[in-house]
């Protein structure tokens, strides 16, 4: 194999069957849209074409897929049980006091009320006060900007979990 070879997981992924495919892009994203935008392009030469395909993907994502993609994702301090990726990407409220885990609840709400969906952000690698600090930031954003930093940070949740898709043991 040469250095230009197709990575091991990557390839994988271009040889799971279609519905197999695609189970594991909503996985990743529950847009509809989205998953069925990268299954078309299979295969990918490399990593970053299948990323890039992601990002290309999300920048025409309508208001309604990114309700879809939204619907997929737990609030911020909530994980849903029994899903160990839901889990692992909001590590940083897991060892949060009560009262911060109080305070995003309540702010949680708050933002849900004004936007109408879920406070999303990529969570990994945040504490929970730095996610704390996001939602009391982006909450006085108009409706407009709210969405595109959505969009961006929808973005990052699915390159993150691409690669943990791609980079995966068989």
């Amino acid at each position: 194999m040469t250095s230009t070879s197709t990575p091991p997981g990557l390839t994988r992924f271009n040889t799971l069957e279609e519905h197999a495919a695609y189970t594991a892009l909503r996985e990743a994203c529950a847009s509809t849209a989205w998953a069925k935008r990268l299954l078309a392009a299979r295969p990918y030469a490399a990593c970053e074409d299948l990323y890039a395909a992601s990002d290309a993907a999300m920048a025409e994502l309508t208001a309604g897929d990114l309700d879809e993609a939204m619907a997929g994702h737990p609030p911020i301090g909530r994980p849903k049980p029994g899903d160990p990726t839901s889990a692992r990407e909001q590590s940083g409220m897991a060892g949060a006091s009560d009262a911060l885990k109080a305070e995003m609840l309540e702010l949680n709400l708050a933002y849900q009320e004004r936007f109408g969906h879920v406070f999303l952000i990529c969570a990994t690698g945040r504490t929970g006060e730095q996610m704390r600090d996001a939602v009391r930031e982006r909450i006085g954003n108009p409706p407009e900007r709210e969405r595109e930093i959505v969009r961006t940070e929808l973005g990052k949740i699915n390159r993150i979990r691409l690669a943990r898709l791609v980079e995966e043991e068989a």
